[in-house]
């Protein structure tokens, strides 16, 4: 499997469209840990009693986006064939779900992201029979990051790119341009700091998540190798750490937001001048700031690197444990392949994403200008996406090393050393 696949195709067929999203967020992968009881979930039973006697658990993360819980009511109460009960999770999606797979009572259809660990335990069953007539409208990107050993386990309900955004008007006061490279973003996230406005939010973390995730592909180097072999070397990985280390310690980045990376208020009320998000959140900047809005990918961080954007998103699965797991994907091929108008509406109404059909990207008229076009055409170029084989284990171990050097200031080779050492492991017990 590919660590950071690519694309071979494009997101969207740029050609096709005229001349003139929520989150990925976080590349939350499966697990087998169990964790977090199942109380904090809000359920509501939005099936239309037709009588059938089939039901259907499904259950989402807590989308921020206004709208998106009452849209997910709305389809389960359309379809015809079963009453489908809602479940919208807040809190720690992960570990709900990972203990949830692993009882009786979880859910019958839910979404996350693919891991091999799903599939080779047998807690998610394959779907190549309810997309293989429509296999050719997804990506080859999209479908790689659902797949394992030839089959597809998860159909892709958004794409949603992760990278910079930025106030132009700041920059231009500076008399900077968009940085392509981790010095230019050092030297901009000081010279926009003020009193009142810092230059750079990445988290609240200290960069410890966008590190852990989403920089070493900008290296130059892939999480794994296609034949799942470490794909980075140490001492080119730790160099970027103490990159992002410097990044801190300019003193530049806003820490203690009311709100996380994910969600653009605090660049919207001017507490920075450059921030991470994703696609999702154009809308809303777009409200505060109109054309005061620029984007950038993650800078490259070597001669041997170039930018690179993250394409998050999420994806449906059926559980092996469903009560009736073909109703399960009927009803999964019913709302994620058969309604187009869901699809589109879930993409594009709540925030903005990229619909993962070609089909229904290419007549995106949201997405077809402005800033909007510029991060689909900039995706295209430079996007990545989650190897399943890179598992919660492994990037556990990178995030580690990751807090340990950036905020912790240990010895950025010592601790790379370290997190190799523990992906080793984990590729040996899912590999041999």
């Amino acid at each position: 499997m590919t660590k950071h696949r690519r694309p071979t195709e494009p997101l969207i067929d740029l050609s096709s469209l005229d001349p003139l999203s929520r989150r990925g967020l976080l590349r939350m992968i499966g697990g087998l840990a169990a964790a977090g009881g199942l109380t904090a979930a809000c359920g509501s039973n939005t099936g239309r009693g037709n009588g059938s006697g089939k039901s259907i658990a499904q259950w989402y993360h807590q989308y921020g986006e206004a709208g998106t819980q009452e849209a997910a009511k709305k389809y389960a109460k359309a379809y015809p064939d079963a009453d489908v009960t809602i479940q919208w999770i807040p809190g720690d999606y992960d570990a709900k779900i990972s203990s949830g797979l692993l009882s009786g009572d979880g859910p019958d259809v839910f979404e996350w992201h693919f891991n091999y660990q799903l599939a080779k335990a047998g807690q998610v069953v394959p779907l190549d029979d309810i997309i293989a007539d429509v296999k050719s409208d997804f990506s080859e990107i999209d479908l790689a990051s659902n797949s394992f050993e030839g089959k597809v386990y998860g159909i892709r309900m958004i794409d949603d790119p992760q990278l910079f955004f930025y106030r132009k008007s700041l920059l231009e006061k500076a008399g900077l341009a968009p940085p392509k490279t981790i010095d230019e973003l050092i030297e901009a996230t000081k010279a926009l700091t003020t009193k009142d406005v810092k230059g750079l939010f990445l988290g609240n973390d200290s960069g410890v998540g966008w590190m852990g995730t989403q920089v070493l592909p900008a290296t130059g180097q892939t999480f794994l190798t296609p034949d799942h072999q470490l794909g980075f070397d140490v001492e080119t990985t730790a160099a970027a750490a103490l990159k992002v280390r410097e990044l801190v310690k300019t003193g530049g980045l806003l820490l203690g937001a009311p709100v996380d990376w994910w969600d653009p208020s605090a660049f919207n009320q001017g507490l920075c001048a450059m921030t991470k998000n994703g696609i999702w959140a154009i809308p809303a900047m777009q409200k505060a700031l109109g054309d005061d809005l620029g984007v950038f990918p993650t800078p490259s961080f070597n001669e041997a690197g170039e930018q690179a954007i993250y394409l998050g998103g999420w994806s449906t699965f059926v559980s092996a444990k469903a009560k009736d797991v073909e109703a399960a994907k009927r009803f999964v091929r019913w709302l994620w392949i058969d309604q187009t108008e869901h699809q589109e509406d879930w993409a594009l109404n709540y925030g903005f994403h990229i619909p993962p059909r070609t089909s229904l990207a290419a007549k995106a008229t949201k997405l077809q200008s402005g800033i909007a076009a510029e991060v689909v055409a900039l995706t295209k170029q430079f996007g990545w996406v989650d190897d399943p084989a890179w598992t919660q284990s492994m990037m556990t171990a990178f995030k580690d090393m990751a807090s340990n050097v950036i905020v912790k200031d240990a010895d950025a080779s010592a601790e790379v050393t370290a997190a190799v050492a523990k992906v080793q492991v984990e590729l040996k017990k899912l590999f041999g």
